[in-house]
C-alpha cells in the first residue's frame, strides 16, 4: 500500500518531535518527508538557553547557607531544612511546567524529543533544584551533538554524583554504583562487563564529587592514583580515560543504536538495520546528527511496519494534545497529577533504569485515563483517579488535597482542569471540506491506524448542531479512541 506524504509527516513529526502543530496541518500533504526533517534539523539548530526557574527568594536562602558554610557542614535546624527543601520541590515542580511548554511551544522539535530520551537513558532523580537545571541543559545542549562529550559532561555532573553516590567513592573505600551504572545503562549495557571491571572503574572514579553550588570538584587527596584493568586495558587511569575505554567499545554503539531504535522507530529491532547503524554511529564517532539523518531520511523508517506502533508516552500524549489545540491552563497542579496518573513525572524516574516504555505505558486503569483525557481538558468528565502516595513526586502536596480541591470545583459546576481550548486555527483547517467528508479528514489527521469505530457512531456521538461545534465535538470523540494511543 502506497502512503501519503501526509501520513509519513505525520509519522515523522511524532517519532522526532511530539505531533504536528495546529499551524502545520495545511504544509503535511505538500512537502516530502525528506523536507520536513530537513526543516526540522534547521530550527534545533541554535544552542538552547538554559532553564532557569530557580527564584530570588531559593536563590538566597542557598547562598546564604553557603555563605555561612552551613550547607558544606550540613549543620541546618529541621525548620530550615524543611523550608529548603519546599523550595526545591516548588521549584522542580516550575521546571517541569516550564519544560512541557517548551516542548509544546518550541519550534526545535528535534532538540525537545531528543532531549526527552536522553532524559530517560541518563535518569536520575534529585531533589536540588540547581543540580536538576545543571543536568537538563547538558542534556538540551548536547541533545544533536556528541554522544561522548554528553556522557563526559553528564558524568561529571552534581546531579548524577550525587544520585549514583559517587561523592562516597573515596580511596580504599570505592563505591561502585556509579561506575556500575556508567556501564551497565550509559554504556556497555548489562552482560558486557565483568564485576572485576566494575570494581576497577570504581578506583578510577574516586575523588570525583561537586560542590554545594552544583560545579564539579576532583578531591585529589582521595583518588585512588594506582594502576587500574578495566576491559583488558591497565594504566592508572582517571575516570575520563574510562569513559574513553568504554566509548572505544563498539558495543556500547550497539547499545545506544538498540535502544533508540526502539524509542525512535519500531520496539521490534531489525537486527540488520540496527547493526548498520551501529557501525555508522561508531565509525562517525558517536557524532548524534548524522544518525538520526541515518534514521528519518532513509525509506525504511516510513515503511508501513513502523507506523502506528508506538505508543505515546504520558509527556508525548499530554504535549501533542496540546500542539494541536491550543490551550491556556489555569490549575497546573492538575498536569502535574495527571503525569503522576499516567506514570511519567518529569525529574522523578521511577528508578536509575528510567522509564521501561512501550507497553509498560498501559494497563486498565491508565488505558481509561488515557482514553478520558480530551474529556477532560474539555471540562465535560470528572478527575477521580487518586495515585500512590510519593511525596517526592507531588513536590510536598499531597494527592488528595489536588483531588479533593478538583472534586469540589466540579461539584459546583466549575472546571476539575481549568483550560480554555483556543478551536479557531484548527477548526479552520477544515473550512473547505463538505460534511460529509469530516470525519474521514479528522481521523487523518489524528491517528496513524485505522480506527475500529465505526465513523457512524462518531457522527452520532457528535453534536451536530452547527458546523464548528461538530468539528470540536468529533474531534474529541476521535481522540478518545484507543488508536489515538498509537502514532
Amino acid at each position: 500500500m502506497s502512503l501519503t506524504n501526509q501520513i509519513k509527516n505525520q509519522h515523522l513529526l511524532w517519532r522526532a518531535g511530539f505531533g504536528p502543530a495546529v499551524e502545520q496541518l495545511n504544509d503535511l500533504p505538500d512537502y516530502s518527508p525528506k523536507q520536513f526533517y530537513k526543516a526540522l534539523v534547521k530550527a534545533s539548530d541554535k544552542k538552547p538557553d538554559m532553564i532557569d526557574v530557580a527564584d530570588d527568594a531559593l536563590k538566597g536562602l542557598v547562598m546564604g547557607f553557603q555563605d555561612a558554610g552551613r550547607l558544606q557542614k550540613k549543620e541546618l535546624g529541621a525548620e530550615e531544612r524543611k523550608q529548603l527543601q519546599q523550595k526545591n520541590r516548588d521549584g522542580i515542580r516550575s521546571l517541569n511546567l516550564y519544560w512541557i511548554q517548551n516542548m509544546v511551544n518550541s519550534k526545535a522539535q528535534l532538540r525537545e524529543k531528543l532531549s526527552l530520551f536522553w532524559h530517560g537513558h541518563f535518569a536520575c532523580r534529585n531533589l536540588n533544584l540547581f543540580y536538576q537545571q545543571g543536568l537538563l541543559d547538558v542534556l538540551r545542549v548536547n541533545a544533536l551533538g556528541n554522544f561522548g562529550t554528553m556522557l563526559k559532561q553528564v558524568s561529571k555532573t552534581a546531579a548524577m554524583l550525587n544520585f549514583l553516590n559517587n561523592q562516597q567513592n573515596k580511596k580504599d573505600h570505592p563505591n561502585e554504583n556509579f561506575a556500575r551504572e556508567v556501564m551497565e545503562l550509559f554504556t556497555l549495557g548489562r552482560g558486557n562487563y565483568t564485576e572485576q571491571d566494575v570494581k576497577e572503574a570504581a578506583r578510577a572514579f574516586t575523588g570525583w564529587g561537586a560542590t554545594v553550588s552544583g560545579e564539579f570538584q576532583f578531591r585529589r587527596f582521595q583518588h585512588d592514583y594506582g594502576p587500574k584493568t578495566v576491559l583488558g586495558k591497565t594504566g592508572n587511569f582517571d575516570g575520563d580515560e574510562v569513559l574513553d575505554i568504554l566509548l572505544q567499545q563498539k558495543q556500547t554503539a550497539k547499545f545506544i543504536v538498540t535502544k533508540m531504535y526502539r524509542f525512535f522507530v519500531n520496539e521490534i529491532v531489525d537486527k540488520e538495520k540496527a547493526e548498520w547503524l551501529a557501525d555508522r554511529f561508531y565509525t562517525n564517532k558517536y557524532e548524534i546528527g548524522p544518525l538520526l539523518e541515518d534514521i528519518f531520511a532513509s525509506d525504511w523508517f516510513y515503511e508501513e511496519k513502523n507506523i502506528g506502533t508506538h505508543i505515546k508516552s504520558p509527556i508525548e500524549l499530554i504535549v501533542g494534545m496540546q500542539r494541536l489545540l491550543p490551550m491556556k491552563i489555569e490549575n497546573e497542579e492538575a498536569f502535574l497529577l495527571l503525569q503522576r496518573v499516567l506514570g511519567q513525572v518529569l525529574f522523578y524516574p521511577p528508578n536509575v533504569a528510567g522509564w521501561p516504555g512501550g507497553r509498560n505505558w498501559i494497563d486498565s486503569s491508565s488505558l481509561m485515563m488515557r482514553m478520558r483525557l480530551p474529556m477532560l481538558l474539555n471540562q465535560t468528565d470528572e478527575m477521580n483517579i487518586r495515585p500512590k502516595d510519593d511525596d517526592d513526586q507531588m513536590m510536598g502536596k499531597k494527592d488528595a488535597d489536588v483531588a479533593a480541591n478538583m472534586k469540589k470545583t466540579f461539584e459546583k459546576g466549575g472546571r476539575p482542569i481549568n483550560v480554555t481550548i483556543d478551536w479557531g486555527l484548527y477548526v479552520k483547517h477544515f473550512e473547505k471540506i463538505s460534511r460529509e467528508n469530516l470525519v474521514d479528514t479528522i481521523i487523518r489527521n489524528l491517528l496513524q491506524v485505522s480506527i475500529r469505530i465505526p465513523k457512524e457512531l462518531i457522527s452520532q456521538y457528535a453534536d451536530g448542531s452547527g458546523r464548528e461545534v461538530f468539528i470540536r465535538t468529533a474531534t474529541l470523540q476521535v481522540m478518545s479512541a484507543p488508536e489515538y494511543q498509537l502514532c
